[in-house]
């Protein structure tokens, strides 16, 4: 764990380093900071020594201390001022720089990592994690400094006033540093524990909110009540005994306070007594005990804090280190205007190594051909579309476009050949216009509702409140979910790739609507290879070819007619769903 702790705080010092002047220019202010405070005792003990008895007062001597101690005064809170302001700006670029990265990072992920993590934990990460680590680390700028430098800056003036006493307040230390020790060594682990239920506690109030509809639907509203309280509790465990070793800090290191002021007090009215002090000089030691010992309280104090913060940072760097997906090839082409001939080539792949799923498939598509997929739920019909796409890899076999293998091939303008319509909808917060945009942001208002108008959404949008500028929410989730379906397919008619791909894409739409957008997707896919996944079969009937996959094979090839003809597993589906009752 310590190991873990060490290697987090090395990649923290990395980010810092960047800005290593403001770093200077705050230690510079807070070694001001620290001086112009230590300064000020002294004065007030001179002032205090002028002040003899009754009738015997230097008032000419003490004004012109009180001008020092005006001048001290100000110099310290300007400096403490411009120190805090730099502190804050320190932390917060070093918190947007490791948001950024970690955001930057979550991008260039593979789609296994997102789709095997909890997304409500990955969210926690980015989010949750970096506030409590921006909280500690600007603890630790703010506090740590002027701390350490107190601590060592107070020994040295009352090393210049009396060693003896000095003596006694340095004897007296390591209970101090003792008290801190066994409160670090004890909340690292704590904290961590803290970081990762939270995660946890993130993803199911993320997985519940985004799927209400479904929880009451099926009555499951105690159930996730259970589940969130069964979390809930844990997190309020780990937090209680976090903040229980935490809260025992500032309790532990009053009492040393204590210690050492009495012990000042005791040692400096002897050493006044016998004349070796003055009393001016004993209210400066006085001073300076409370100064010694105060920065070891707000220390204790910030190591509790930063332990938390090294904890969430440690969670945050686990997903930038994450391993990204497989970069393009340094030779890697781009592909500009596809002709759209795609071949698979004794392709085999599995999500998990122990189950099989694709085995030596074999396709070749031919410019401008339509491709449809069928088969049972599980075939590998959307996998299918997935190594087209490359969202994932083939585990051995190639793929190819216009006779290059797609590894050879940036991603993103493999991506940018093909126009991509799911089953799932997404859509962005934003306007209806910006949506439709989203592939093509430079696009005109006359291309925009030409291609609603192809859609067929052009009709229910206008009939918004704000027409294209009408602003949806997260998913689009004041529109229905055929709404939400044509507005995708919009958005693809808009860009007008070389190659189509079209995942159930009506699923979601009535049959009348339907009709009318298979007539648009038959214009749209005239002279472009189409890739369609469907169970409805009555949609893929004018395919020129149709792939019928079962257990990750392709086990039957052909046009509608012929493969009813076959009287195959094919006939049996479109049979399964047309067959009179």
């Amino acid at each position: 764990m310590k190991e873990k702790q060490i290697a987090t705080i090395k990649r923290i010092l990395t980010y810092i380093r960047q800005y290593r002047f403001w770093v200077a220019a705050s230690l510079l202010l807070a070694v001001v900071t620290v001086a112009t405070t230590l300064y000020a005792p002294i004065l007030i003990g001179n002032g205090v020594d002028l002040i003899v008895e009754k009738g015997l007062v230097d008032f000419d001597g003490l004004l012109v201390i009180l001008e020092k101690v005006a001048v001290v005064i100000a110099i310290t809170g300007l400096s403490q001022w411009l120190m805090n302001h730099i502190n804050n700006k320190i932390t917060y670029r070093v918190v947007k720089d490791i948001r950024t990265r970690a955001f930057d990072r979550l991008e260039e992920l593979p789609l296994k990592y997102v789709d095997s993590h909890r997304h409500g934990d990955i969210i926690s990460r980015i989010i949750a994690d970096i506030d409590q680590f921006s909280e500690g680390l600007l603890m630790g700028f703010t506090q740590l400094f002027t701390g350490v430098m107190t601590i060592l800056g107070t020994l040295g003036f009352m090393l210049s006033v009396n060693p003896f006493i000095t003596l006694v307040v340095v004897l007296l230390t390591p209970i101090s540093l003792f008290v801190a020790a066994f409160i670090a060594k004890r909340t690292f682990s704590m904290f961590t524990l803290q970081s990762k239920t939270r995660g946890e506690l993130t993803a199911l109030v993320d997985e519940m909110l985004g799927n209400q509809k479904v929880v009451q639907a099926f009555g499951q509203e105690e159930e996730a009540q259970k589940r969130f309280e069964e979390i809930n509790g844990r997190l309020k465990d780990c937090s209680l005994k976090a903040i229980f070793f935490s809260s025992i800090t500032n309790p532990s290191t009053r009492f040393v306070n204590g210690l050492v002021y009495a012990a000042v007090g005791v040692a400096g009215a002897f050493a006044a007594v016998r004349g070796a002090l003055s009393v001016g000089q004993l209210s400066v030691f006085l001073s300076y005990a409370n100064q010694y010992t105060k920065p070891f309280n707000e220390i204790s104090g910030v190591v509790t804090e930063l332990q938390n913060a090294i904890a969430s940072a440690a969670r945050v760097f686990e997903l930038i280190d994450e391993e990204a997906v497989t970069p393009d090839e340094p030779d890697a082409r781009e592909l500009t205007q596809a002709e759209g001939q795609v071949e698979l080539e004794h392709v085999y792949f599995s999500y998990d190594p122990q189950v099989k799923l694709i085995e030596d498939l074999n396709l070749a598509v031919k410019p401008g051909q339509r491709i449809a997929i069928v088969g049972p739920t599980g075939c590998g019909k959307s996998t299918v579309i997935n190594l087209l796409m490359r969202f994932y890899d083939v585990d051995t076999g190639t793929i190819r476009v216009d006779g290059t293998d797609v590894r050879a091939i940036t991603r993103k303008s493999l991506r940018r050949n093909y126009g991509m319509v799911l089953q799932e909808t997404w859509l962005k917060s934003g306007t209806i216009r910006e949506n439709i945009a989203y592939g093509k942001p430079d696009a005109t208002e006359e291309e925009i509702i030409a291609a609603a108008k192809k859609s067929h959404a052009h009709s229910f949008i206008r009939r918004m409140p704000q027409g294209y500028d009408t602003v949806i929410s997260e998913d689009g989730g004041n529109l229905s979910q055929g709404q939400k379906q044509l507005l995708c397919i919009t958005r693809v008619m808009l860009c007008l790739p070389p190659m189509l791909i079209l995942d159930e894409a009506t699923s979601s739409i009535d049959t009348r609507t339907e009709i009318k957008i298979q007539e648009a997707f038959a214009r749209m896919m005239e002279g472009r290879t189409s890739f369609i996944v469907a169970h409805r079969l009555s949609t893929i009937k004018e395919a020129d070819r149709i792939l019928v996959m079962r257990d990750g094979r392709i086990i039957e090839q052909g046009t509608h007619t012929e493969l009813l003809e076959k009287g195959g597993f094919y006939a049996e589906l479109y049979n399964s769903q047309f067959a009179p009752v």
